[in-house]
């Protein structure tokens, strides 16, 4: 697996960084899962997608979600939970990390069981993909 500069510090690895996720790299693909099996009543659909909201891109003043970098979240009757997200850019230095984020972030909701999220480059990402929010917020 590819440590991305930002995350080279003092030996540490992406695990050291993310603690609760495990992280995969497959060519330039990364997947990570996070969480474990749920036991109660899983966590509403709207609980999640705010939950996606407080993970902003550390380059841009807005988050992943109006960004339109989400473009998946399917939920299980068991609370598990699979997400696909894209980034900006396929050079983009927290591809390594950003999945680990997403899952531990969920994973982390009441009513959420295991999560794992794929970062997917098809379709690439382009501006048309954003909220109306996140336009207006970067003045596009």
């Amino acid at each position: 697996m590819v440590i991305p500069p930002h995350l080279q510090n003092d030996g540490k690895t992406i695990s050291d960084f993310l603690p609760g996720a495990s992280v995969r790299a497959e060519g330039s693909s990364y997947s990570a899962t996070a969480g474990k099996p749920c036991e109660m009543p899983i966590a509403s659909y709207d609980n999640l997608i705010v939950s996606l909201k407080t993970i902003y891109d550390p380059e841009i003043p807005v988050n992943i979600y109006d960004l339109g970098l989400i473009y998946r979240v399917e939920q299980r009757l068991s609370g598990d939970v699979e997400v696909d997200i894209t980034l900006t850019a396929p050079g983009c230095p927290v591809a390594g990390t950003f999945p680990g984020q997403v899952a531990e972030t969920l994973a982390a909701l009441e009513g959420v069981g295991v999560v794992t999220v794929t970062l997917v480059w098809e379709p690439a990402w382009t501006k048309d993909k954003m909220s109306e929010d996140a336009r207006i917020a970067l003045e596009i």
